[in-house]
């Protein structure tokens, strides 16, 4: 991941707003809407689905099989928890949404449990082999 971070006038903003996450989640959340980003031709607006997806698959790529571990730490343990995150950053200013987009868009896309014991593959694998 990107060492990111907050200015303090940002950090303060979401601390006051939502206080249950830990910065380097809003981070990351940001960092999977760029991931998101990257898989298209064109920027476009994202579902919350699409998103809690892009954010699996985001952890997956970045912390492997730590991935639920990490997110637990920084106190995401389900995809509406990646929506709780997403309002803030945008009561804060940080993402705009779309008239009819809801947290609860983003309600039980996925249960962690199951998404995250999924086999998958590692990139790292690849440069073993090399």
């Amino acid at each position: 991941m990107h060492e990111l971070q907050f200015s303090t006038d940002v950090l303060s903003r979401l601390k006051a707003d939502e206080n249950r996450y830990h910065e380097r989640a809003y981070l990351f959340v940001l960092g999977a809407i760029e991931f998101l980003q990257s898989q298209f031709d064109v920027r476009r607006h994202v579902t919350g689905a699409e998103l809690a997806w892009a954010c699996r698959d985001y952890a997956v790529r970045q912390f492997g099989l730590l991935a639920p571990s990490i997110l637990e730490y920084w106190g995401v343990r389900s995809t509406d928890d990646f929506g709780q995150i997403v309002f803030t950053l945008v009561r804060a200013g940080l993402l705009v949404t779309q008239p009819n987009d809801r947290p609860r868009d983003f309600a039980d896309v996925f249960a962690f449990e199951s998404a995250f014991a999924e086999p998958y593959p590692w990139e790292g694998v690849g440069a073993l082999r090399d």
